[in-house]
Formats: C-alpha cells, structure tokens, sequence
C-alpha cells in the first residue's frame, strides 16, 4: 500500500513496511526460480477458462489492494496461461525463451529508473557499451553507430527510416517525401518480414515502394529478378533507393545472397539494409558464422537480441555504418534538451539516434549476459540450434509419412504429415489439427505457415532449453496424432 504521511498531504509508492516488502520480493524470486526449475513438468501452454477470463474484465480499481493479493492472482492467473516460450518445447515463431540473469536484470534497471534518452549517467555508459561490444561482434567498423530500440521491426524501421533520408536527395527535416524528384524504391524477396511493408507506410512512402522480388528453389532473393526489377524502375523514372536483404526469412530461416547483393548495391549507388532480426547473430557462431557472410558490409543492419542474444523482451538493436547519417536522421534541436559543458546534461543525448525520447535500461540485461556468458557461450549456443534442426530434419526425412517443405538452413524445420489420399485442402486440414492437438494438450508449441501455396508445420528452434529428444517427442506425437486422426470417426 502507498505510504502516507502523518498530516495526510502528501503520499509515496513506497511501502509502509520494508521488511514485509523484502520478505515479499525475495517469495517472488523464489517462485520465479521455481518455475524454471519445474518448466519440463507443466503444459508448454493451455487455454485461459472462460471464468478465469471474466476475472479480467470491469472497470480500473479506485482503491489499492495488498501487494500479497495481487502477487498471488499473478501466480494463479496470470503464469499458468502465459504464452510457454520459456518452455523447453516452446518453437512456435522464433522468439527466443530469455534467462534469469535477464529477468533479474530488467528488475534492477526498472529500480534504477534511468531514462536512456541522453546525460552523463553510468547506464548511458552501458548503453554506449553494449552498441559498441555489437557493432563489434557483428564486424562493423570504427566510427558505425547503434541504437538499441525494443525489438527487430523498429530496428529495422531505424534502418531503413536512415536510408529513406540518405536517399531522398532532399532534407527531409525541412522538406515531405512530396519533394522527393522522384519515387523512391525499396527492394525486398517475396519472403520478407511485414514490418518492411509497416516500415513504408510509416515513412510515408506507401505500399508500391516495396518492390518484392522473387525467390529461388531455396527462398532466397534471385539477382537476376533484382537486376530487372532495378533497371526497369530506372527507365520508369523512379529512383531505386534500397536494397533489403533477409539474413534469416521468418517462414524458413533462408538467408539472401548478401556478398553479391552487396556487390550490386555498390555498383548501383544503393542503400544496402540487413534485416538479421533472425539470422545475424549466427556471426559469432564458430560452425555456422558462413551462413551471413556479407553482413558486415551493410549500410544498416538489424538485430532482435531476444533471439540469438536470448535476453528477456524486450531489446533490439539498429547498427548504421555512417554515424553522421545516423545522427542527422533522427537528430532534432529543442531549447529544453542542450547539451552542457558540466553537470547530468554534458553528454551526448542518446536519443539523437532513435524515434524515443525516453527510453528504458534495456543495455543493462544485455550487459550483464554478455559480462557473465561471454560471446563464445552465445556462438555455441546459436550453432546447437542449427545442430538440432538438422537433427529434426533428419528425423523427417527417415519417415515416409512426414514431408520436408523447405532446405533447412539454419534453425528453422518446415514439414507436415502427408498420408495418401488428400489433396492440399486436406492436408492443410489434417495439419492444423496437429499444430493445435499439439498446443492444446500442452506437448509442443509449433506454428504453421504456407510455402508456394502448400501448408505446412514449422518449428523454429530459438531456445536454449530445448535438447534433441524433445525433438525426439515432437516427431513421435506428430505421427500418433496423425495417425489417430486417419482412424474412422
């Protein structure tokens, strides 16, 4: 409860009692350790029962309740239908399953409250650090800037917001993207990420500015198809501004050809961007760095730390190889926010480089994993998720029954269970069941999606709890559930 003064004018959030509030927070660490430690022994996810879901309706309460009440419906109905991706058997999207030293991070940084958009401050020291320690994992050089934002879509629309401006021909600080002499034009695969798409009407730039190009046998952009789609768009007047190359697509993990889209982008004259929301950090995996070669010589670059990094959401990171540019993209005068010779306000503002003014402490959880794991730890990690999706795969392709859809690349399996006997209606029929007969009884979570036009299973393997015999499991109640499924009603 809010702590009161005795002549009742004035009122704190702190507690009334600090031993109570100690042996409060110290039940919730260890309830929270508890659940970790137990995460095999539960349901990866369950449906929330419709009178527990009534419980969440109704209007703001105008009175406070003891913090012991509130914990207590935290932990009875909130944890037991919470969305599993901390679970072992977690692999629907590629979302990553955070770490305690992150939770426990993100707990200190919320009691630290710093707000990271600029002063002299030790987190804006961390801040500055942990850009730099991943513009330096990633290969980019001296003098390239970083922005840690809340996860990949936004360090992607940093990207690709610094090359709108880098390419416009206009200052767009002063000027529309009306006075632009000509349209600009975004190039992207068919495979791309839908925050590229939100990314062009944010920037005012409208849905036709992205210009999907086709992809090969191996979902990877085809440069024949980019070449044409650039030339044809210069003799049609426009003006061809970007390149967006996918280090790691969302549907298979397929990684485009970045050493020769660089190549082209140089002789072009165009922006190259990197979305490596999935894929970049496998730079700093020994047996696997080959599969994003290139990557460093992007002008911009996307990174989603809940995934490679496994940090708690939530945390991405823009790096641009020009920091001028990057600066001069986001950076705006105000007479309330100047830089001073002494005092909290003489350094750099932080948020010169990003959309947010206030920003929280999302360096702190990254600093303090990268600090206790090392990098090497997180590159044999990124390479066991490769490992157990060609062990998956492997797994698919010794059943006659469950058909491989896509190369697997690097963590992500796209299959399905295909019997005889059903056309394509009925196959995406009988899988979905499977995917939800899998989430429903608590085994697995995987997600589904449609390659070529053909439905499919995919399991994204982003999780540093899972071990080869969940995989195991997962291929075994794929095939019991088809296989009940195919029995006569």
């Amino acid at each position: 409860m809010a702590r009161i003064r005795e002549d009742a004018s004035e009122i704190s959030l702190d507690p009334d009692n600090w031993d109570e509030m100690r042996r409060l927070a110290h039940g919730m660490v260890d309830d929270a350790i508890a659940r970790l430690q137990g995460l095999r022994d539960g349901p990866v996810w369950q449906p929330m029962p419709a009178a527990t879901r009534q419980g969440f309706e109704g209007p703001p309460p105008a009175k406070g309740t003891p913090l012991d009440a509130v914990y207590a419906d935290v932990t009875g109905t909130l944890y037991p239908y919470a969305m599993g991706n901390i679970h072992p058997r977690f692999w629907g999207w590629y979302m990553g399953a955070g770490c305690l030293t992150g939770a426990l991070a993100d707990f200190l940084a919320g009691v630290d409250g710093t707000n990271l958009g600029g002063g002299d401050t030790g987190a804006a020291q961390v801040d500055l650090q942990v850009t730099d320690w991943l513009r330096q994992m990633m290969g980019f050089p001296e003098g390239a800037s970083g922005i840690l934002v809340n996860a990949g879509s936004m360090a992607n629309i940093v990207g690709l917001t610094a090359a709108r401006n880098a390419m416009a021909g206009v200052d767009l600080h002063q000027q529309s993207v009306a006075d632009i002499a000509a349209p600009l034009r975004f190039y992207a695969s068919d495979q791309v990420h839908n925050c590229h798409m939100k990314a062009m009407n944010l920037l005012g730039l409208g849905a036709k500015a992205l210009v999907r190009v086709p992809t090969d046998d191996a979902f990877q952009m085809d440069m024949d198809a980019l070449r044409k789609a650039i030339q044809a768009d210069r003799e049609a007047g426009l003006r061809p501004a970007c390149v967006i190359a996918t280090a790691g697509t969302t549907n298979t993990s397929s990684i485009d050809p970045v050493p020769e889209i660089a190549d082209l982008c140089g002789e072009e004259g165009l922006w190259l961007h990197v979305d490596g929301c999935i894929g970049a950090m496998f730079a700093i995996a020994p047996e696997s760095r080959h599969l994003v070669a290139g990557i460093d010589r992007a002008d911009s670059l996307a990174l989603d730390l809940h995934k490679g990094l496994q940090a708690p959401f939530d945390v991405g990171c823009a790096l641009v190889r020009d920091r001028r540019i990057h600066r001069a993209t986001f950076a705006e005068d105000a007479e309330y926010l100047q830089v001073a010779t002494r005092g909290l306000a003489a350094a750099e503002f932080l948020h010169d480089y990003g959309p947010e003014t206030s920003r929280g402490f999302r360096a702190l959880k990254v600093w303090m994993m990268l600090r206790q794991f090392g990098v090497e730890t997180f590159g044999r990690m990124l390479d066991q998720t490769v490992a157990q999706a060609r062990h998956l795969t492997s797994l698919v392709e010794k059943e006659p029954q469950l058909a491989l859809m896509a190369p697997t690349v690097a963590a992500v399996v796209c299959f399905r269970h295909e019997p005889d006997g059903l056309d394509e209606a009925g196959l995406r029929a009988h899988n979905t069941e499977i995917m939800l007969r899998l989430q429903e009884t608590g085994i697995a979570v995987i997600s589904d999606t449609t390659l070529r036009g053909r439905h499919c299973l995919r399991v994204a393997i982003c999780n540093h709890r899972t071990r080869s015999e969940d995989l195991d499991l997962l291929v075994a109640e794929v095939l019991r559930i088809g296989a009940d499924l195919l029995q006569p009603a």
